[in-house]
């Protein structure tokens, strides 16, 4: 892929390009928990309300009792939420609330503004609760920053992924949250699985955008898979995630708490 315009180790965040504002990874290795969904185990080395130190390997971030991002505004763009392991207890000011992971990604518009929080709640007694997930900020197109806030929930089962084998045979599994990906075999693009951004047919920006996660070969080798993106996305601004693993996320037994979906305008 030519295209590549940087690439860098992984931290706990990454330098962006536009339309990309932000885009944080969360990994924690959270203890058991408690009746409550808290973690069993002492905070009182921990600095509440604002603890992002990753002692014993885990973080409370905002969290008084349980972990996670109590109440707070967004406006003027989107939140992408693609939870790869581990629990996320979504509620909003528009009355929504929904629990989602294991591959699981929620897309939502602030747009003239919503009021949410994120709590990562400790669901397993007998063992631990480890939380990976990425959320990525993406900026929205002048004529779409005011619309009504709305959100959409893309469940892991409907999320469409293309394995690849490399020429050493090694596996190279994607996930298309976002954008067209194409077989090289294929340079018409002909079979390309495509993951439609819930904003596309109200602006043009959704069109030329893509958010993939890549699973890998351990030793590195998926650079050499034959992969690529459909020709007429090519110049698409793309977010990709290259994870050194070649495993899925497993679906335990959750059923949301309720959705909110996709608000008409």
């Amino acid at each position: 892929m030519a295209s590549i315009l940087q690439s860098f180790q992984l931290g706990t965040q990454w330098p962006t390009l536009d339309p990309f504002l932000f885009c944080a990874h969360h990994l924690d290795d959270y203890p058991n928990g408690t009746v409550e969904l808290e973690p069993d185990a002492s905070l009182n080395s921990r600095n509440i309300g604002q603890d992002f130190d990753g002692i014993d390997g885990w973080n409370m971030y905002h969290g008084k009792n349980v972990p996670g991002f109590p109440q707070h505004p967004h406006r003027g763009f989107e939140t992408i939420t693609y939870v790869r392991t581990g629990v996320c207890d979504h509620s909003d000011s528009m009355g929504a609330t929904a629990r989602f992971g294991s591959g699981d990604t929620q897309w939502m518009t602030a747009g003239k503004g919503i009021v949410h929080c994120e709590m990562f709640p400790m669901l397993n007694r007998d063992e631990k609760n480890p939380l990976e997930l990425f959320q990525i900020w993406l900026n929205l197109p002048a004529v779409d920053k005011m619309v009504d806030p709305y959100f959409t929930m893309l469940w892991s089962h409907d999320t469409p992924t293309v394995v690849e084998a490399g020429p050493d045979g090694q596996l190279v599994d994607v996930t298309v949250i976002a954008g067209s990906l194409a077989s090289q075999d294929r340079a018409d693009g002909a079979d390309a699985v495509t993951a439609q951004a819930p904003l596309c047919g109200r602006s043009a920006r959704a069109a030329d955008l893509a958010i993939w996660h890549v699973s890998v070969a351990e030793d590195g080798t998926a650079r050499r898979a034959q992969l690529a993106p459909t020709p007429t996305a090519s110049s698409t601004p793309s977010l990709v995630h290259r994870s050194q693993s070649t495993a899925r996320p497993s679906r335990p037994e959750q059923v949301p708490l309720s959705t909110h979906q996709r608000r008409s305008n």
